[in-house]
């Protein structure tokens, strides 16, 4: 993607920008302090150098994200275990789909069946690539266990939270 298509997406969702919209406190927090924080954290200058621009992007947030929930096990199944290991230090990196993954983060070609089958209450999914390849991410946002969804077009976050009603963000990452 180069820049100018990446400038047009960013005004496209330019309504979406920090949180606006967000009547939940708890996903204003999650949205504004953690998907779109712009301070730099402590591990920025040592994690991907030479990455490309979007692969730099996507790692920090996965490196926020870990951060943030400090999970036990992560299935990255897209390779940025780096940024996770750097996010969450005592956190096992894991190549394969388990049950006992805290944060699941899976290429757009993944089967949505089996990503929610392994999620339980509380774990975190992460869908690469859904502005391009919105199978698997469509599937999942169908399901009643995916209850709170972001799209942030370059990849899609659902939470695996019963308890809360079913909502869809638009977030311009």
């Amino acid at each position: 993607m180069n820049r100018l298509q990446q400038a047009l997406v960013w005004l496209s969702r330019i309504g979406h920008c920090r949180g606006f919209g967000i009547q939940s406190p708890t996903d204003y927090r999650f949205v504004r302090y953690v998907v779109n924080e712009h301070w730099p954290y402590y591990a920025y200058e040592q994690l991907g150098r030479d990455d490309h621009w979007q692969r730099r992007k996507l790692g920090r947030l996965y490196f926020r994200l870990a951060n943030e929930l400090q999970p036990p096990l992560v299935a990255d199944l897209v390779g940025y275990a780096d940024y996770l290991q750097a996010g969450c230090r005592r956190a096992r990196i894991s190549q394969e789909l388990s049950a006992e993954a805290a944060l699941i983060i899976a290429p757009p070609t993944a089967s949505a069946e089996s990503l929610l089958q392994a999620a339980r209450p509380g774990t975190m999914l992460v869908v690469e690539d859904i502005g391009r390849r919105p199978g698997c991410w469509t599937a999942i946002t169908a399901q009643p266990q995916a209850t709170v969804t972001y799209d942030l077009y370059y990849c899609g976050i659902a939470i695996c939270l019963p308890q809360r009603t079913k909502q869809h963000y638009i977030v311009n990452f």
